[in-house]
């Protein structure tokens, strides 16, 4: 069970944690003061059983303070992850990331964003336990870190970022503050707007400066959403795209291997250089196709280039998407074109493109729409024991309605 400590003398802010806590497997400790212990010993003393796994420390306390005993902490006791409540501003995130301050939260945070945050500390000081026991790894069982997906597409308008938020939330439910998805179409990229995201930052502070070296300061460069991923999006200016290169993006892939189970990188259309430098790191490809002769045609070519550059990764999942009997196309006539099968055959949907404009992944909703099974189908392609299931006339599965 999850345990927190809070240190704040503001009974409003302690009211949204405790509506927070409230939905989690968890208790909360609250110590109502306006200084800080002169040691972590002070508080831990006063606390029953095992210790707790975060730390926040409210609003109404000195920064330089808590900085000092987040030092402290993470000295002392790695295992506990440390929250500061405080406005974020680039010198403070700087300063608590060398302190040891696992994460901030705005003071005004609601009660959502609190659980969220929580979840993530957790999740973070379970990491750090397994790290500290003897023979330990956080990514043990993905052995030289997370899977790195790669979605894409020849062309646009076939719904790959469709795709790729669902993917990422789905994977979300079973690997929760394991995933984050980096949109890569760094001039039109649609992410942000998918999952109904403003960002602070984006890919192009991500990949410069301290966060380039630094993978705690590289996580305070992504948002939180709501379904329990991170997300990395695009420049808000699509002329920053030039100011980021391939070696940026390879270097920021393998740091985000080092943090998470899962990466989804939604890539631009076509081969260019930031998607072919994706695919040198990628651990699977999913191609996404439309019932349309250029879009396969498309495919086709692109399988072909890519297996002349031997950049095809090993794993590979083709979705087809918007199918329908009405196209004229069979299921056997588009694997007999592109040379391969089809994995998922994702039906022509209303509500798919509807959720998409909304920002609610169809996947976060809950919906049961035909298009949902599809993508639920693709996620399963992804959990942990997928290679060990029997798979006989696997690709037959695929069927268009």
């Amino acid at each position: 069970m999850s345990r927190f400590v809070l240190i704040t003398p503001e009974a409003e802010f302690e009211r949204r944690m405790q509506l927070a806590v409230s939905g989690m497997h968890g208790s909360l400790r609250v110590f109502q003061a306006d200084y800080l212990p002169e040691s972590p010993q002070d508080f831990l003393r006063q606390l029953v059983g095992e210790p707790p796994e975060v730390l926040i420390l409210g609003p109404g306390l000195p920064v330089d303070g808590s900085l000092k005993l987040a030092s402290v902490m993470d000295l002392q006791y790695p295992e506990i992850s440390v929250v500061l409540v405080v406005p974020e501003t680039k010198e403070v995130v700087l300063q608590a990331m060398r302190s040891g301050v696992r994460d901030l939260l705005d003071p005004a945070a609601d009660p959502d964003a609190i659980r969220v945050l929580l979840e993530r500390a957790s999740l973070a000081a379970a990491g750090r336990r397994r790290g500290l026991a003897p023979g330990a790894s956080e990514h043990a069982d993905h052995g030289e870190g997370g899977r790195v997906i790669a979605v894409m597409s020849p062309k646009g308008g076939v719904g790959k970022t469709t795709v790729a938020t669902n993917l990422a939330v789905g994977l979300g439910r079973s690997a929760p503050m394991s995933v984050v998805i980096v949109d890569l179409d760094l001039q039109f990229g649609d992410v942000a707007s998918g999952l109904m995201l403003d960002p602070e930052h984006t890919i192009t502070d991500a990949v410069v400066g301290a966060a380039s070296q630094d993978s705690m300061v590289l996580k305070a460069y992504l948002t939180v959403h709501p379904a329990g991923i991170y997300a990395l999006c695009a420049p808000k200016n699509p002329v920053e795209m030039d100011r980021i290169s391939g070696e940026q993006v390879s270097q920021l892939l393998n740091q985000l291997r080092e943090e998470f189970h899962y990466i989804v990188v939604d890539t631009a259309p076509g081969l260019g250089e930031h998607v072919l430098a994706t695919l040198e790191q990628a651990t699977d490809a999913v191609w996404i196709c439309g019932m349309d002769i250029p879009s396969i045609r498309g495919l086709r070519t692109g399988f072909q280039i890519l297996a002349e550059l031997g950049l095809l990764p090993e794993k590979r999942h083709v979705v087809l998407n918007m199918t329908d009997r009405r196209a004229g196309l069979t299921l056997q006539d588009i694997e007999a074109t592109i040379g391969s099968p089809v994995d998922v055959a994702l039906p022509r949907s209303r509500t798919l493109p509807f959720s998409t404009n909304k920002g609610v992944p169809i996947l976060q909703d809950g919906s049961r729409d035909s298009a949902a099974k599809g993508l639920r189908q693709l996620v399963e392609r992804f959990k942990p024991n997928w290679d060990e299931r029997p798979h006989k006339k696997l690709h037959r599965r695929a069927v268009v309605q």
